[in-house]
């Protein structure tokens, strides 16, 4: 019977966290105020993250669990499709994670900027998978005559800041350039661009395009 009461305690908490870590920055916010804002008790947050640095850390690691989920279940799929498919594919569904936890996305690409033991844990863990998985996916590309040769870490370079650049400014991208990226049009805009940069980044020879399978 309390189960579900705590469930709902222990969310409203990630919820509270998500929203004044935003707002007022890590730092800057106490665990009193979370736990104001969550109605709950400060002992609440005790036992569920062992203080606001375990709050933080249960944030990022369960952001990334889910991100590394999208792109390894696309990773999968090279095995019955080309390429060039299943990075389109990855970009697409990286792009409606972000989008399902836009907040969340905010807040967690943010802390990655920051020096810290959480972050440099996260680097050796979640990015080092990612890079490896995308790696793979280009160099596939490139043996299968589909992209053309290039400094890979580069390319992963351009792909990461393109897909998470409008959760590291969604104020500039909303009152400076009319953009919404909290609306659901969003997504499929943003992405049928991105599918014009990845074609002209990689594609070898761009009449090469028009025979990969179109990932709608």
């Amino acid at each position: 019977m309390t189960q579900q009461p705590l469930r709902d305690t222990k969310q409203k908490i990630l919820n509270a966290a998500i929203y004044l870590f935003n707002s007022k920055g890590y730092a800057g916010t106490s665990v009193r105020e979370i736990a104001n804002r969550a109605n709950a008790n400060v002992a609440h947050i005790s036992y569920y993250f062992k203080g606001k640095g375990g709050l933080l850390e249960y944030l990022v690691s369960h952001y990334y669990e889910g991100y590394i989920q999208v792109i390894e279940e696309n990773y999968s799929l090279l095995k019955y499709g080309n390429a060039h498919t299943v990075l389109s594919k990855i970009i697409l569904d990286i792009l409606n994670y972000q989008h399902e936890n836009r907040q969340l996305s905010r807040l967690v690409y943010r802390e990655v900027t920051v020096d810290s033991v959480l972050i440099r844990e996260v680097m050796t863990t979640y990015l080092t998978k990612e890079k490896y998985y995308i790696k793979s996916v280009i160099d596939q590309g490139i043996e299968e005559g589909y992209y053309r040769k290039g400094f890979v870490p580069h390319m992963i370079i351009q792909l990461r800041s393109l897909l998470h650049t409008p959760y590291l400014q969604p104020q500039y991208m909303s009152e400076v350039l009319h953009i919404q990226p909290h609306e659901a049009y969003f997504v499929h805009q943003y992405y049928k661009e991105l599918k014009i940069w990845l074609n002209s980044l990689l594609l070898e020879n761009q009449s090469l395009e028009g025979k990969l399978v179109a990932v709608r």
